[in-house]
């Protein structure tokens, strides 16, 4: 009796979708969620539609995603799918092919660096050392703003982004931790502090995706610097920013407690952004409701991963757990489909946004442009968050 009240109450805490027959745990559903990314993309290196093999920020969420659920799950596949992405794409001297140029300081080229440390540990194979230190290199010389804010690519000056802060500052904080370089702890916490600074919008509590510290890119407010609106993805990857760069700093760490402030200040607004009929968040989260808006896959799962990951650490009280159990079936409502093959997909996914270019008129960071990009399914920026939500949603389980 006792463990049919508790299989019920599961039932109802996670909000359980019922496919035909059966009805799954949030471990369940990432573990469907990866076995059907993995058979729909064999090999990783193909990730996110490329044609041949790219060192890229989105391969690099999906085989982090596949990592932690090996670490979860102790399935093998989960794991050999994150090395093989590795092997193939770090020659034997520790060099990183698929287009990577440490010269480009693109902040999205450090994303793929964070499986290398769990493969470096297991393997003691020094080419993946050999990559982490190239990365970390990268950081140490990358250009900067007037204040130390890295900027978002060599090619997109003076500019931060909030998407860098995730790319960019876990690897950061982690690779100090690991090889005791307490300054590449200290910037990672620095990022965060200047993107807050920066990109802060007063009547949400939100983020603005971008800043330009010269008021010169023509998607800048010329007062103020930053981009027009609040797009939930760039605010997702800033979410899970914070969480994950909170795990490799040290609890004496003197601004440890300032970064779990900006956590809960930040968590507080897209905690009240949240749609409250659906459950999950907005693609341009500043315009609730507004025609030609949508409610959007990819910030959606980010969003569910940091509130739970916040509240299993201790960061945020059990409304944000309440918040992501609802995003949680939200998404399992809106977005999940189950497909002939007897896999699933994410639907409503954007499929990409920035902000600049040539033409004023494209990515301008207007609200017309963010919803004009296109749609798909299965996008990495879902799957892997998807994944990684549903293993933060376990291990809140496990504990009762």
């Amino acid at each position: 009796m006792i463990h049919k009240i508790k299989y019920c109450f599961l039932a109802l805490f996670v909000g359980l979708v019922s496919f035909g027959q059966s009805q799954l745990t949030p471990i369940e559903w990432a573990k469907k969620m990866a076995d059907s990314d993995q058979k729909r993309i064999p090999n990783p290196v193909f990730l996110d539609g490329v044609k041949f093999p790219k060192w890229n920020y989105t391969n690099g969420l999906v085989t982090l995603a596949n990592q932690q659920l090996y670490h979860y799950t102790k399935d093998q596949k989960y794991w050999d799918y994150g090395v093989a992405y590795a092997e193939q794409l770090i020659d034997k001297d520790g060099n990183i092919q698929g287009g990577y140029e440490l010269e480009k300081y693109s902040l999205d080229l450090i994303n793929s660096g964070k499986i290398l440390f769990e493969i470096y540990k297991k393997t003691n194979d020094q080419r993946y050392k050999i990559a982490m230190d190239v990365l970390h290199k990268q950081l140490e010389n990358h250009p900067r703003n007037s204040d130390g804010g890295y900027w978002h690519k060599k090619s997109y000056p003076w500019q931060m982004w909030l998407d860098g802060v995730y790319m960019a500052d876990p690897f950061s904080a982690q690779y100090g931790l690991e090889f005791n370089v307490p300054k590449a702890i200290d910037d990672a916490i620095l990022q965060v502090e200047l993107i807050q600074k920066h990109t802060f919008e007063e009547e949400t509590g939100l983020n603005f995706h971008g800043y330009d510290e010269k008021r010169a890119q023509f998607w800048a407010n010329k007062k103020t610097g930053t981009s027009s609106h609040v797009w939930g993805r760039a605010q997702g990857w800033y979410c899970m920013a914070l969480v994950d760069i909170l795990d490799f700093v040290p609890e004496n760490h003197p601004k440890r407690k300032e970064l779990i402030a900006i956590v809960q200040k930040v968590f507080k607004a897209v905690l009240k952004a949240q749609d409250a009929k659906s459950g999950v968040w907005w693609q341009v989260m500043d315009q609730p409701g507004r025609k030609g808006n949508y409610l959007e896959s990819t910030c959606s799962t980010m969003f569910v991963y940091s509130f739970t990951k916040a509240y299993n650490k201790g960061y945020v009280d059990k409304k944000f757990l309440k918040s992501a159990q609802n995003g949680f079936k939200g998404i399992q409502k809106e977005f999940i489909k189950e497909n002939s093959d007897g896999t699933i997909s994410i639907t409503k996914c954007c499929a990409v946004a920035g902000l600049g270019g040539k033409n004023p008129e494209d990515r301008n960071g207007s609200f017309e442009y963010y919803i004009s990009e296109p749609i798909r399914d299965n996008d990495a920026k879902a799957v892997g968050p998807y994944i990684m939500a549903g293993i933060e949603l376990q291990k809140h389980l496990d504990k009762k």
